[in-house]
């Protein structure tokens, strides 16, 4: 939110598994509290505090080309999953949030996922 708030230039790619071509969002963001709109959002009975919203400038679909050169949804060319760094260790590699460590910031997003998803 605060980047919203300090540049409002935002682009967005979306992606579909599988697919290779992606539809890429450029424009301008805001942030909305209209409680008609939030209300739309809602899930599980739980509305958004606040939503995003994008004055759309610029809508094209990027061809698959990059997507099918890097392998993204080639499996085979995963790493195993044990291999790979834990979100909570990436976030507090680069993060470096005060007081914390690795085990904190795995407590903090576990109950997050679990108890705040909605």
């Amino acid at each position: 939110m605060r980047n919203i708030l300090s540049n409002p230039r935002v682009g967005l790619q979306f992606f579909i598994p599988g697919l290779g071509e992606t539809l890429r969002v450029n424009g301008k963001a805001c942030i909305v509290r209209d409680d008609v709109l939030l209300e739309k959002m809602a899930v599980r009975g739980q509305k958004p505090l606040l939503g995003i919203g994008v004055d759309v400038e610029e809508c094209f679909i990027h061809c698959a080309k990059a997507l099918r050169r890097s392998g993204l949804w080639d499996t085979e060319s995963w790493l195993e999953k044990e291999l790979l760094p834990s979100a909570a260790k990436i976030l507090f590699a680069h993060a470096k949030l005060p007081d914390s460590n690795v085990d904190t910031i795995q407590k903090s997003l576990e109950e997050s996922y679990t108890k705040r998803l909605y």
